[in-house]
């Protein structure tokens, strides 16, 4: 990802594994053979014992993709809050608008989780992240059931071994103008917009 100086992203792992977990809807690339291949995902965000940035999500098995998956490193787009700029909030005439936004790139090998207890793991640390009071539910139901999920899935992991972070938010601009920017960005009615908000300089 091309990131110029005064846009990259926070030197601090933890914040840019925060920001991951929050904006957990991802886009997963892989490029085996041919045009490259994209599914939207939620996926589960975590460090392992060895301390590494590890990210575990399910495909349908219907879902072609899964074959690529270990065919080499594949990539993890999270892409979330952006909002448009507008020229009004700077101080001079003579600029124009852009777009500010923050992105992070994970980029690592991929191992398929295909036994029953792991792909069980896999949907419950999915759903203690979005939903724990449905986990006593989803374990109530008959086996059969649950079998026939678990088959129709493809769990994955992918441990990140590159992480690139990118957080276009106006740190080019003066003291003066950030401030404006953050003001107009926390008054906005989108709730995207708001939140990316927070994340600017002046804002801090």
């Amino acid at each position: 990802m091309y990131i110029p100086n005064s846009f990259r992203g926070p030197q601090d792992q933890a914040a840019v594994v925060a920001f991951m977990q929050r904006y957990s809807f991802a886009t997963l690339v892989t490029a085996a053979a041919g045009p490259p291949t994209a599914t939207h995902l939620p996926f589960t965000v975590r460090h392992s014992a060895a301390g590494e940035v590890v990210l575990t999500a399910h495909l349908a098995r219907a879902n072609a993709q899964w074959r690529e998956l270990t065919a080499g490193p594949a990539l993890v787009i999270f892409s979330e809050p952006h909002a448009y700029v507008s020229p009004r909030h700077y101080e001079q005439a003579q600029n124009v608008p852009t777009w500010n936004y923050i992105a992070v790139h994970a980029y690592g090998p991929v191992q398929l989780l295909e036994a029953e207890a792991d792909k069980r793991r896999v949907l419950e640390d999915l759903i203690e992240a979005t939903e724990p009071d449905y986990l006593p539910q989803w374990q109530g139901l008959p086996a059969g059931y649950q079998q026939r999920m678990l088959g129709a899935i493809v769990a994955f992991e992918l441990t990140v071994k590159d992480l690139q972070a990118k957080y276009k938010l106006s740190q080019n601009r003066t003291a003066q103008e950030q401030q404006n920017l953050a003001a107009a960005l926390a008054q906005s009615p989108d709730n995207l917009t708001r939140q990316l908000a927070g994340y600017l300089p002046a804002a801090h």
